[in-house]
């Protein structure tokens, strides 16, 4: 057979139409599957690629390379629990093992993102989650996870038992080694004191306490310290020094040499630092995993109020069976007291829920017949039923994870920039370290090796790659108690520099719930102009439409059209008709909301009421209070505009288009200001797009919240003062966070260097340095 038909990497033969693909030696490569292209990727990106240059054989056959475990995570009826399709695109949020620092989160974002069908990449480090969009056609999941187990990352598709376990499993291993170093570090220590008073300097006393430090720190030198080394050797492999390499040169460095000393070599003995660096190392790594576990319980807390069971409803009457096991159309019953199993629209004649855990108001929210059911709301009162809209990743509860972990994968360039000290921080502390040692050699031989010791330990820059992440993630994990769903991770990064504040008026700063107050018939018969209003209106998620419920079914309309800012059109038994304002529809103006008229003139004006949200002035207020400047842009022109405006005290900019909101946002823009839109509604979609940043109102349409930077779930506007506060707090912490990494790093090293600090006292400055961070972080969950 033809090589061309072969794969390159084992030899087998190729399937017709491959897409698997290796660049190696300068070629693309053909491959018979995504196991070998996941081998073949990491050989090349490891710098091995005379492997194919020099091998005599071809490499072993792909049929083991994806265990039969991972495999199983492609089936697409399993994949509907975790998996969310987007166009072409597959996305998945995954639990990652043995994630310590933000240098493992760069590691694996490199390697994943090289991929062959691989879009984007991004590791959490503070919650220990991934996120990855992909093409599922060339490139299963299973061949993702295989990926991550061959770096030394295991991970499995999220979910807050899986979470949970996950932890469980890291805490239970830590702990055992900590417990271990613990130990040994007391006993160890005893034996020092003789070395230190000079009781066992000399003789077989000395000798035997030698013997005996050593039979104690070897298991914390192999066993405790494994996890540095293991990470250390996998940035090695790949060529990208992380914060685990300096600690694992100390560590087997300072072990070695006392091993040499007390087997025939003679010499200084560490083997109390080692213990004890090691244990205090450790103790830093379990407390920064429970607080990282307080920082990333959120979103695991959310999912886990959507429950596992569902009663489905079929001829034979309700049975209880797996959510899983649903399909999109089924009927399911809900009864008071439980909770929904997955997004649903109700078909019952009406609900009252508790949405709490999505908008965190406590007020029970009354449901109509068609309305929307979030998988997790619990039903307050009389059995329910509804018919399956979503399932799994589908669902409301999985899509606002999914943003969270989206937004969060926007790095501020604050992060980014300390992620890229951090990294050649390592590089030039090897050398200082170096020079260190050979500058002590030089002077005073006796002290070289835990002088540079020390160097290594104290100096590494721990804190300072954590400084951005964790506050990052508390922030976002508090905004979403808020209510706040953060969709542009770098949106935080904008709003303390807002210096102007635009609001819609229907749906934003009035409550949305349009009633028809009065009805003026110019010819014919009011009720039967209202029942034509509600035909154009048939549709229309615009809050003006739900005025019209009253006279809708009992007309249709056909060839409707919307017209942004101006109105809409339609035809009726053959009669063209226009709903909307005065100048639309050619109407005398007579200060009513909305008129209709058809290809005669003018037919009726209607006049709409609407009240302003409980807790709006109090948000102006508050906002002007912080020197901002306030003003309404609606695309109204009656006169409720102005008196909406004269209540609150605000500029008002009524009857706009569009495309007159975003040239008056432009305008603001090139006069040097910052803008923030809040607004709800189809017609402030390219607005929202427009302004600096951007916050729809949660129950505005699908596609205005697209639009926008920032959701705001449910209807309490005042929630906006209070995240404006926790977001410039949370510009604070990040700020205190570097100030003192790099105090940290820049005094600890000279003092280091002049040989004032011991391996142990480096050892606890650099876990409480990282404590220090974390702790000043989770002080925004607060």
């Amino acid at each position: 057979m033809s090589p061309d038909n072969l794969c390159y990497h084992c030899h087998q033969p190729l399937d017709p139409g491959s897409t698997f693909r290796t660049r190696i030696l300068g070629k693309d490569r053909a491959l018979c599957c995504a196991g070998c292209q996941a081998v073949s990727q990491a050989i090349v990106d490891s710098g091995l690629s005379d492997y194919y240059r020099y091998r005599t054989q071809a490499a072993v056959a792909p049929d083991a390379l994806v265990p039969q475990a991972l495999a199983g995570y492609d089936s697409p009826a399993l994949q509907r629990q975790f998996v969310h399709q987007d166009g072409e695109l597959s996305e998945v949020i995954l639990s990652v093992d043995n994630l310590s620092c933000a240098a493992c989160a760069w590691l694996i974002e490199k390697r994943l993102g090289a991929m062959n069908g691989v879009a984007r990449v991004h590791v959490n480090a503070t919650s220990q989650r991934l996120q990855v969009r992909w093409q599922q056609d060339r490139l299963p999941l299973s061949a993702l996870l295989k990926a991550l187990a061959d770096l030394g990352y295991p991970a499995l598709p999220f979910a807050p038992d899986q979470q949970e376990a996950l932890y469980s499993a890291q805490l239970k291993r830590l702990t055992l080694r900590l417990g271990l170093a613990g130990i040994a570090t007391m006993q160890v220590m005893m034996f020092a004191f003789a070395f230190y008073f000079g009781v066992g300097n000399d003789g077989e006393l000395g000798q035997y306490f030698r013997y005996l430090s050593w039979g104690l720190a070897s298991p914390v030198a192999l066993y405790s310290a494994q996890p540095f080394y293991q990470a250390a050797w996998r940035q090695l492999r790949l060529g990208q020094p992380g914060m685990d390499v300096p600690v694992s040169i100390a560590i087997l460095g300072a072990y070695l040499a006392s091993s040499y000393a007390t087997f025939g070599g003679g010499g200084e003995v560490y083997f109390e630092s080692i213990a004890m660096f090691t244990f205090l190392l450790l103790t830093g790594r379990l407390l920064e995993l429970r607080a990282r576990h307080k920082a990333a319980q959120g979103a695991a807390n959310l999912l886990k109020l959507v429950p596992a069971l569902a009663w489905q409803v079929t001829d034979q009457g309700p049975c209880q069976v797996p959510v899983a096991q649903l399909a999109l159309g089924d009927r399911v019953q809900v009864r008071p007291g439980e909770k929904v199993p997955t997004d649903l629209r109700l078909t019952s004649s009406g609900a009252e829920l508790d949405e709490s855990f999505l908008t965190g108001e406590a007020l029970p929210v009354a449901k109509k017949c068609g309305d929307s059911l979030y998988a997790g709301s619990l039903n307050l009162r009389s059995p329910l039923e509804g018919e399956v809209k979503a399932l799994g990743a589908d669902n409301l509860v999985a899509g606002i994870l999914r943003l969270q972990e989206g937004a969060q994968a926007q790095k501020p360039k604050s992060a980014q920039l300390a992620d890229l000290i951090a990294r050649r921080f390592v590089v030039r502390l090897l050398l200082v370290a170096l020079l260190t040692y050979l500058g002590w050699l030089w002077w005073r031989p006796e002290d070289a090796f835990w002088v540079t010791l020390s160097v290594l330990v104290a100096s590494c820059p721990c804190a300072l790659s954590l400084a951005t992440p964790a506050a990052l993630t508390c922030t976002m994990s508090r905004l979403g108690q808020l209510g706040w769903l953060v969709r542009q991770g770098d949106s935080l990064e904008v709003l303390p520099h807002i210096d102007t504040v635009l609001f819609d008026k229907t749906g934003t700063l009035t409550q949305g719930r349009l009633e028809l107050a009065d009805i003026k018939a110019m010819r014919g018969e009011a009720g039967h102009w209202a029942a034509v209003a509600a035909a154009l209106e048939a549709g229309s998620e615009h809050p003006i439409a739900r005025a019209f419920d009253p006279y809708a079914a009992t007309l249709k309309a056909d060839g409707i059209e919307n017209h942004p800012g101006q109105g809409v059109s339609g035809t009726l038994a053959g009669v063209s008709y226009r709903l909307g304002s005065a100048a639309f529809t050619q109407s005398p103006d007579l200060g009513a909301s909305l008129y209709l008229a058809d290809q005669q003139g003018p037919l009726a004006g209607f006049w709409l009421k609407d009240r302003l949200r409980d807790d709006a002035p109090d948000l102006i207020a508050r906002l002007k209070a912080r020197g901002l400047e306030v003003a309404l842009l609606t695309g109204d022109g009656s006169p409720l505009a102005d008196q909406l405006g004269q209540s609150l005290g605000i500029k008002v900019s009524k009857g706009l288009l569009p495309a007159d909101k975003l040239a008056h946002i432009r305008a603001l823009q090139q006069g040097g200001h910052k803008v923030l839109v809040v607004g709800d509604g189809v017609n402030d979609a390219p607005v929202l797009a427009g302004a600096d940043l951007s916050l729809a109102m949660g129950s505005g349409t699908d596609l205005a919240r697209a639009s926008s930077d920032v959701v705001l779930l449910g209807d309490q506007l005042g929630k906006l003062d209070s995240a404006w506060q926790l977001v410039l707090k949370g510009r604070r912490i990040i700020r205190q966070n570097y100030g003192w990494a790099l105090c940290y790093n820049l005094v600890i090293v000279p003092v280091a260097v002049l040989g004032l600090v011991s391996p142990w006292l480096a050892a606890l400055g650099m876990s409480l340095s990282s404590l220090l961070v974390l702790s000043n972080s989770l002080r925004l969950l607060k």
